[in-house]
């Protein structure tokens, strides 16, 4: 059995192993670093890579790692070629997060001694109704200029 029905645990690279840290506290903890406005671009990948793979990736190799990557936190799914605008930040809302991912999860999950990304995303894509969702939908009505509700 291959592909989403196993949680990956390395990367396969110029025809080499490479063990990953899959947990979701290592995924965000990236992402932070992404969304540092005073880091350039080039900056944010080499910690990306270097907190990503337990070992460092040979230069010949940066691309198919930062693609892999890429594959990587979104659950294994292609990613959209134009994002739109973000309208989730995970640190700014991870209060909100973390309570609709427990309980999604039934669990606290950052207690959990290791929770794969995978296993996190798919507890984040189903919260549904709930604390995220209405904030979400308000930014998205700030951002479009829609009228707000009065509560």
């Amino acid at each position: 059995m291959t592909g989403l029905w196993r949680l990956p645990d390395h990367a396969v690279i110029g025809g080499k192993k490479y063990e990953i840290h899959p947990d979701f506290r290592d995924i965000l903890e990236i992402f932070s670093y992404f969304s540092d406005p005073d880091l350039p671009e080039f900056l944010q990948w080499e910690i990306a890579l270097a907190l990503f793979y337990e070992e460092e990736i040979p230069e010949e190799h940066r691309l198919p790692a930062m693609e892999h990557f890429n594959w990587f936190v979104s659950g294994g799914r292609p990613q959209a070629a134009a994002p739109g605008p973000v309208l989730l930040d995970w640190e700014q809302d991870a209060q909100i997060i973390v309570a609709d991912v427990n309980k999604v999860a039934g669990q606290e999950v950052r207690e959990a001694p290791y929770l794969h990304w995978w296993t996190f995303l798919s507890y984040f894509r189903a919260i549904g109704e709930g604390q995220l969702l209405t904030l979400v939908s308000i930014r998205e009505k700030l951002r479009t200029g829609k009228k707000l509700e009065p509560w």
